[in-house]
């Protein structure tokens, strides 16, 4: 392994390759930890899957990588500015540039936004709640909006952490503010299009997403106090629901399916899942769980089955059933982590200490590992979401980027 400046590098890539699905924002393509990935190992090797290459010098911070065509997007912070660096997919800086001021947050400083990509326009978060669209590769800025101030909004305890979404011409984001709790901008210009009227709650570190329920697209995200359901169109907010956990962390983006949307949040507060009603515009609780309390390390939900890891009640990894909220199994062999899938398995991340990394087979029969390893490279807590692309899982860790061969051979 040779190292050169920025980038310890180990050149496996042949030219001609080609790449499988991006992954353009926050936990994959749909934002919901699930990758379109087919042809990995299902098993690794001892010591775990080869390490391509390791890219050095990517300053503080906790976002995830966004990778689309041949360029992967992953954010640092050096001093108190915040760049984006763009690196090839041999694990070289090809450009970078400077996006603002980043959050000096003791416990996590640096970016906590993945980058959102849509088309030749990079969006981006601050911790200190400034969003600003970017055109990329040229690194222009488009248009910079501070939310907090235009919407009224307080920065949270541990400060802003949401990876934005795009929802047709809007980029959706929790300002949390006076009858603007959420609100859409236009994602060309950053100009306001609605704000969630009658909600006014604080932001709670939850990236929103969107389903569709009826014919109606519908925002689903959780606040301080409540998660919410508001519609992508208009903004009127449809439902809320009660859920109340220490320090209003609620870092959890909410899943879908069949009319089924289950939360979760740490600190012994558990989660539920709501029904829908037929054209989304109500809901009705089904059942609470106090056994998966995930903080926010985000969960899975597959083929009618829940997975994710527990914060205080010391389950380690659970699998709920979905439509009845039954433990299918549990197992505390497992730490608190991040939860992700791909091609028949789950892929666990453990921290904030440890680093170790675990691939287990993602079926309510029971638990069953099938290889682990450490992650030795980049400093300070294990907490950034891993990214699968292009058969390649992509672990940021501190300044570090490592980028893992997980294809089957």
């Amino acid at each position: 392994m040779k190292r050169a400046g920025i980038v310890v590098a180990v050149a496996l890539l042949l030219s001609g390759t080609v790449w499988a699905a991006d992954s353009p924002q926050f936990r994959g393509p749909n934002r919901d930890g699930k990758f379109p990935e087919t042809g990995l190992l299902q098993a690794w090797p001892e010591g775990g899957p080869p390490v391509l290459w390791v890219a050095t010098g990517l300053g503080a911070g906790y976002a995830s990588v966004s990778v689309v065509g041949d360029t992967i997007y992953v954010p640092g912070m050096f001093g108190e500015e915040g760049y984006v660096f763009m690196l090839d997919l041999a694990g070289n800086v090809k450009g970078k540039f400077l996006y603002g001021m980043e959050t000096q947050e003791k416990r996590a400083p640096g970016p906590r936004s993945t980058p959102t990509i849509d088309g030749n326009r990079l969006y981006i978060m601050t911790g200190l709640g400034v969003l600003s669209c970017w055109q990329v590769p040229e690194g222009a800025k488009l248009w910079e909006v501070n939310v907090l101030e235009r919407f009224g909004g307080e920065n949270i305890t541990w400060n802003i952490a949401e990876s934005v979404l795009i929802d047709g011409d809007n980029v959706i984001c929790t300002p949390g503010g006076p009858d603007a709790s959420v609100v859409a901008l236009d994602k060309m210009t950053g100009e306001t299009k609605w704000t969630s009227k009658g909600l006014s709650e604080h932001s709670a570190y939850c990236s929103p997403d969107v389903i569709e329920r009826g014919g109606r697209r519908i925002i689903v995200t959780m606040t301080a106090k409540s998660v919410v359901g508001i519609d992508a169109a208009t903004g009127e907010l449809l439902w809320t629901h009660f859920h109340e956990t220490d320090y209003d962390i609620h870092a959890v983006t909410p899943v879908y399916a069949d009319g089924m949307l289950y939360y979760t949040a740490g600190y012994k507060s558990g989660g539920g899942m709501l029904a829908l009603s037929s054209d989304g515009s109500a809901i009705t609780p089904k059942w609470r769980d106090m056994n998966l309390d995930c903080q926010h390390h985000g969960v899975v939900l597959l083929d009618g089955y829940i997975y994710g890891t527990s914060h205080g009640s010391r389950k380690g990894l659970v699998c709920l059933e979905l439509t009845t909220g039954n433990v299918m199994w549990s197992t505390n062999e497992v730490k608190q982590g991040v939860v992700e899938y791909a091609d028949g398995m789950l892929y666990i991340y453990e921290g904030p200490k440890g680093g170790t990394v675990r691939l287990v087979k993602a079926t309510p029969d029971g638990f069953t590992q099938t290889g682990s390893f450490v992650v030795t490279e980049g400093a300070d807590n294990h907490w950034a979401h891993p990214t699968i692309a292009g058969k390649r899982l992509y672990i940021r860790h501190g300044d570090a980027l490592i980028a893992y061969d997980i294809a089957a051979k």
